[in-house]
């Protein structure tokens, strides 16, 4: 059940991160166009980073899911296939102890517990714990920076989820016998 999460998870963000790409490219063909004729649009160039950084989010997570990182594999190659299922399996472990670490950071940033005990009041909220996520501000577009910062917990339950799977393939081929890497 898990792997199935997984796997459509990992459609999903495939799916939106090329609607962003898709809407990065349009908006800096939008950028080009405006600046050429000589009324830009400013707020075009947020636009298109807050989009790249949330493309580059979830398609991180994919590829950490598929195991397509970019490596150098000389040690790994050289080892016995025992050995070889046995380094996948610490690398798996390692991608699930960082999205572990990287959800908890993100939990104590954003403290939700604090925010939900001062009634959802920033004002409360930044005075009590001396965080002010909630009130800064994109500079040209003006929203929150928290929506455009929520790609972080959103890669780190994605990696998680991803990561947990990896680890759970990994230890079956190790305890089947299943020396196979594919």
């Amino acid at each position: 059940m898990l792997k199935q999460i997984s796997h459509g998870l990992a459609r999903l963000e495939v799916a939106v991160a090329a609607l962003l790409a898709a809407a990065v490219t349009g908006l800096i063909l939008l950028n080009i166009v405006t600046r050429t004729l000589g009324s830009p649009l400013y707020w075009v160039e947020e636009l298109a980073i807050h989009a790249m950084v949330w493309m580059t989010f979830l398609t991180t997570s994919v590829v950490l899911k598929r195991r397509e990182g970019i490596a150098v594999t000389l040690l790994t190659d050289s080892l016995p296939p025992r050995f070889k299922v046995l380094s996948r399996l610490t690398v798996d472990a390692i991608v699930l102890l960082f999205a572990a670490l990287m959800l908890w950071l993100c939990w104590r940033w954003y403290d939700p517990l604090t925010l939900w005990r001062v009634g959802f009041d920033t004002s409360a909220f930044q005075t009590e714990s001396f965080n002010f996520i909630y009130s800064e501000r994109t500079r040209t577009l003006g929203l929150p920076k928290y929506l455009s910062w929520l790609c972080i917990p959103v890669f780190s339950i994605s990696l998680g989820l991803h990561g947990l799977v990896n680890l759970i393939d990994s230890l079956k081929r190790l305890l089947s016998g299943n020396r196979s890497l594919v």
